[in-house]
């Protein structure tokens, strides 16, 4: 199963990425995995992608798809693999389609996780962290007992930059603008499948694994 996983900020695709790989024994490859693991690793291209980083620039399309190219080809993913991530845009799946070819293989499904916006702005402006320790507690969802302060260590909770709500939206609007033409173009391709993503993490889970098993079986 070689399979894409989309969906906006706050959908749940990190989360989601990692219980379909395991469920289907597929690795689960994010460009952020990627990243790291080129930089740590001391690679040509994490030298040349920490360059880019070091200075505060966005790292060229080249250089993340000859990373891309570079895991697709290790041993681990030759039955199957899914992108978490990648592609961005209709450029980069135009790229990755090309690259497949190369390899002999093509996407077997692109998979769309589907959540409005509000519910996206209610679950991450609801997130606030702790000062001391990093843990992510939730105003609605995961409270702690007394408000602002963290249960494992006592220390004062805040709500991240990021987690404001106009950053929020101006994140859904980014998203909007880069990937609904990449829903398009999968659509037009036949390989799309929205999955609802509101709900318990274990319902959207088996509602993906109900799309996807009828091209497992």
């Amino acid at each position: 199963m070689r399979l894409v996983l989309v969906g906006p900020p706050g959908a749940g695709k990190g989360t989601q990425a990692q219980f379909i790989a395991s469920n289907l024994s597929i690795p689960k490859i994010s460009t952020g995995d990627i990243f790291r693991a080129n930089v740590s690793g001391g690679t040509e291209l994490g030298k040349l992608a920490k360059e880019y980083m070091d200075r505060g620039d966005l790292v060229p399309d080249e250089v993340t798809i000859a990373m891309v190219r570079d895991r697709l080809s290790a041993p681990d993913a030759q039955e199957g693999f899914l992108l978490d991530g990648f592609p961005r845009n209709v450029p980069q799946a135009q790229t990755l389609n090309k690259m497949l070819a190369e390899f002999g293989t093509a996407l077997d499904l692109v998979l769309e996780l589907v959540v409005d916006d509000e519910e996206v702005v209610r679950r991450l402006a609801g997130r606030r962290t702790c000062r001391s320790c990093g843990k992510v507690w939730h105003v609605v969802f995961d409270p702690s007992s007394k408000e602002g302060v963290c249960d494992v260590c006592g220390g004062q909770l805040f709500q991240r930059d990021d987690d404001r709500e106009e950053t929020i939206r101006h994140r859904l609007e980014v998203y909007q603008q880069q990937t609904a033409p990449l829903i398009s173009f999968y659509a037009d391709e036949g390989i799309l499948h929205g999955v609802d993503a509101t709900g318990p993490v274990e319902e959207i889970t088996q509602r993906a694994m109900q799309v996807l098993r009828r091209y497992v079986d």
